[in-house]
């Protein structure tokens, strides 16, 4: 018995060691990662309530998207462009999740879409706008899961994300 108490220690002290590349826990990226999976079930709805949450807080972002700038607001949804950007926008977050135990893969990917989008003219102030549409969306997207402990994870990750992708604007 007490061989498997110590074996439970050494995993538990594992899982909260900080990896000082994302500066979060091993736990804290098995959350991330798990909670991630229900928004990555539908990408398209899931992207599509991001990219309007963000058009409803920002609206003049909309005018940006050659796309369906000037397709009705309430016509978004129905919007097939719309919908495949929506897609892509939850597609590229996943890819990074999923890389989340590869830091260095996960910032060339990261840093590679920061130079794509600031090439078409996003500015670094977007993205930041972007990071907290997504933290006021995680409450009731996650629902009972969106834990403190979990809110806490997302934190990390999203301060991780996106100071990553705005090291773009400052070179």
């Amino acid at each position: 018995m007490a061989l498997f108490r110590g074996l439970l220690d050494i995993f538990a002290s594992e899982a909260n060691k900080v990896d000082g590349r994302t500066g979060m826990t091993e736990k804290q990226k098995r959350l991330v990662q798990n909670t991630w999976a229900i928004v990555r079930k539908d990408e398209v709805s899931s992207g599509v309530a991001i990219m309007l949450a963000l058009f409803t807080e920002y609206p003049e972002y909309q005018k940006q998207f050659k796309l369906f700038k000037d397709v009705p607001f309430d016509e978004l949804p129905k919007n097939k462009r719309f919908q495949a950007h929506s897609a892509n926008v939850v597609s590229a977050l996943s890819s990074v999740i999923h890389q989340i135990h590869d830091p260095a893969l996960m910032e060339a990917t990261l840093l590679s879409l920061a130079d794509r989008h600031k090439a078409r003219g996003q500015t670094e102030e977007q993205f930041q706008n972007l990071k907290k549409v997504m933290a006021n969306l995680f409450p009731s997207v996650l629902g009972r899961q969106y834990t403190p402990e979990v809110q806490e994870a997302w934190r990390k990750m999203l301060d991780l994300l996106f100071s990553t992708l705005c090291r773009v604007y400052k070179n």
